[in-house]
C-alpha cells in the first residue's frame, strides 16, 4: 500500500484499572486494554479492528469483554447489500422536508445516541504515555534503520419498501365511468415518437443530472474530491427497487429552500480545507458537548477536540487499486447554507469505512443526524467500492446490546458481530438470542473454532528498543532475561500473529 515505507509504533498498557463507563455511568466498570500509537499503517489498524480494537484519537483500546460492565462487540454492515428500512426512509423524508420546505421537526429525537467512550477509553493526557525517546522527528530515522534491518524482511501485509414503477400498457377497450359516460378509447396505433428527436426523460432524472453537474463543478473549483455521485438510471434500472442512493438523491431537491452539501476533508495530515474550517467545526463540537453530553463550557476545550477527533495515528496512504482520495483519517462535513451543522469522523481503510464519531449543532438535533450520517457513510462506502473492490464494509464501531439505547446500530443490515474469542464474524440475527440471555457471549457456536491468528512464539514479536528494531527473542537476550515477558505475551495475544510480527512494540 505504501511500499513498506511506513511502520506502526505502539506502547502497550495493561487493563487492570477500571474507567468510567460512558453508557451505564459506572465509575469503575469500564475495563479495556490500551496502547498509545505514535504512528500506524492503515493495514495494521484494519487488522486490529478485526480483533476488537478501536481508536480514540491516537489511543487504541480493546474492551475486556468478559470483565467490562457493558461488553462492546465490533459491528460491520455489508454496505453493498444494505437496503434502507422504513425508519431509514422516514429519516430521509424528514431531511427532505427540512431542505425543501424549511420544516424543522419539533423536539429532540431520541434513540440514536452517539458513542460516548471518546474520553473515557483510557489515559486522559498523551504526555503521560509519550516518552521523549520516541518523537515525531525521530520516526524518519527509525524507519531508515528499519529498512536496513534484516529481521523484518518477513513482514507481509494481508493485505425497500417502495414498489418498482412500471408504465401501464394502453388498453383498447372502452371503460365505463360511474355516471354512465364512457371513457374515450385509446388512440389507434401510429408512427410513435419522432425518431429524429431524443427520447423523453423524466423531470426527476433531469434534476439529478443537473445537480450532479453542479456538485462536480463545485468540487472541481474547491479541489476537493466529490463524494456524491448519483447517476441517471439506465433502462435496466428503471424497474428495479429504489436504492439507498435513490432515496438520498430524492431528499435533495433542486428548488429547495436550503442547500445541503457534504464535503470530505483529510484531517491527518490536515488539508487546507480542514484547516480553513477548523474553528467552525470546533464551535459545533463545543455546542454539541454542552447540549448533548451536558459538559460545562470550559470542558470541551480546543485541545480535547484536537486530541480525540482530529489527531490520528493513521498515515496517509494510497494504492493503485485504492480509492481516489487515498486511505487514512477524514472528516465528512455537512454544510447547510454555507455553515457546518454536523461532522462525521471516519477512517478509510483497505476493506472498510470505519465510523469514529459524529457531532452536530444542537439546533438540528431533531433531524436524526446520527442515523442520516450513517446512511450517507454507507452510500459513500458503496461509491468507494467501485474504485476499490475489496472496500465493501461499513464499520459502525461497537454494538452494545446491554444498553438498549445503543442497539440502533443493529438496524443497519445485513450486519455481523465479531466473536470475542474466535474473531470470526457472525450474522447479528444469530447473536441476538444469546445476548438477550447474557451480556457476554462467545458468539461463534462452533466448539472447535479458535483464534486462527494466535501468536504461538512470543520471540517473533517485533520490538523497538534503543532505536533498534529486533525480535523479542533478541531483546530478551539484551535485557538478560527481561521481566516483561508476561506483558509482551499478553500484548502479542491481543494483537494477533500478523500484527505482532510487524508492529514495533516500544520498550523503554
Amino acid at each position: 500500500m505504501a511500499g513498506n515505507k511506513s511502520y506502526t509504533i505502539v506502547e502497550y498498557f495493561g487493563g487492570d484499572d477500571g474507567y468510567r463507563c460512558g453508557y451505564c455511568k459506572n465509575e469503575k466498570g469500564n475495563f479495556s486494554h490500551g496502547m498509545w500509537s505514535h504512528t500506524m499503517t492503515v493495514q495494521d489498524y484494519q487488522d486490529l479492528i478485526d480483533r476488537g480494537w478501536r481508536r480514540s484519537g491516537k489511543y487504541v483500546y480493546k474492551p475486556i469483554m468478559n470483565k467490562t460492565c457493558c461488553p462492546q462487540y465490533t459491528i460491520r454492515c455489508h454496505a453493498l447489500k444494505f437496503q434502507p428500512s422504513k425508519s431509514h426512509k422516514k429519516i430521509l423524508k424528514k431531511i427532505s422536508k427540512f431542505i425543501s420546505k424549511e420544516e424543522l421537526p419539533k423536539g429532540q429525537e431520541d434513540g440514536e445516541p452517539m458513542d460516548s467512550v471518546c474520553e473515557e477509553a483510557g489515559p486522559r493526557e498523551p504526555s503521560l504515555v509519550c516518552h521523549p525517546e520516541v518523537k515525531c522527528t525521530d520516526i524518519a530515522d527509525i524507519q531508515k534503520e528499519i529498512a536496513e534491518c534484516p529481521t523484518i524482511t518477513e513482514v507481509q501485509k494481508e493485505a425497500a419498501d417502495a414498489a418498482p414503477t412500471s408504465s401501464e400498457t394502453p388498453r383498447n377497450d372502452v371503460a365505463s365511468l360511474p355516471d354512465g359516460r364512457t371513457a374515450p378509447a385509446a388512440p389507434k396505433p401510429g408512427m410513435g415518437v419522432d425518431p429524429n428527436r431524443p427520447p423523453c426523460r423524466k423531470a426527476k432524472d433531469l434534476r439529478k443530472e443537473r445537480r450532479l453537474q453542479k456538485e462536480q463543478m463545485r468540487q472541481n473549483a474547491d479541489g476537493v474530491p466529490s463524494i456524491v455521485t448519483p447517476t441517471s438510471p439506465t433502462p435496466t434500472q428503471i424497474n428495479q427497487p429504489k436504492t439507498l442512493e435513490d432515496f438520498i438523491d430524492e431528499s435533495l431537491a433542486d428548488n429547495a429552500s436550503h442547500c445541503l452539501e457534504v464535503r470530505l476533508v483529510r484531517s491527518n495530515p490536515p488539508c487546507p480545507q480542514f484547516k480553513a474550517s477548523f474553528d467552525a467545526s470546533y464551535q459545533v463540537y463545543k455546542l454539541y458537548q454542552m447540549a448533548i453530553h451536558k459538559d460545562p463550557p470550559d470542558k470541551p476545550s480546543e485541545s480535547q477536540f484536537r486530541r480525540f477527533l482530529c489527531d490520528s495515528p493513521l498515515e496517509a496512504e494510497s494504492s493503485p487499486d485504492g480509492p481516489e482520495m487515498g486511505y487514512g483519517s477524514f472528516h465528512q462535513q455537512y454544510w447547510v447554507d454555507g455553515r457546518i451543522v454536523a461532522v462525521g469522523v471516519i477512517d478509510i481503510l483497505p476493506t472498510c469505512v470505519s465510523s469514529v464519531y459524529l457531532y452536530y449543532h444542537p439546533e438540528f438535533a431533531s433531524l436524526s443526524l446520527g442515523s442520516y450520517s450513517a446512511l450517507r457513510e454507507i452510500s459513500f462506502t458503496r461509491q468507494l467500492q467501485k474504485q476499490s473492490p475489496k472496500l465493501c464494509y461499513y464499520y459502525l464501531g461497537f454494538y452494545i446490546h446491554s444498553c438498549p439505547k445503543m442497539r440502533y446500530k443493529g438496524q443497519y443490515r445485513p450486519s455481523d458481530l465479531l466473536c470475542p474469542e474466535t474473531y470470526i464474524w457472525v450474522p447479528i440475527e444469530r447473536c441476538i438470542p444469546q445476548l438477550d440471555n447474557t451480556r457476554y457471549a462467545r458468539l461463534c457456536q462452533d466448539p472447535d473454532a479458535g483464534d486462527a491468528r494466535v501468536l504461538t512464539d512470543v520471540g517473533r514479536a517485533m520490538v523497538l528498543y534503543r532505536r533498534t528494531v529486533m525480535p523479542y527473542v533478541a531483546y530478551s537476550r539484551k535485557r538478560k532475561g527481561s521481566s516483561d515477558e508476561t506483558e509482551v505475551q499478553q500484548y502479542a495475544g491481543l494483537v494477533g500473529q500478523d500484527c505482532a510480527e510487524r508492529i514495533l512494540l516500544y520498550r523503554a
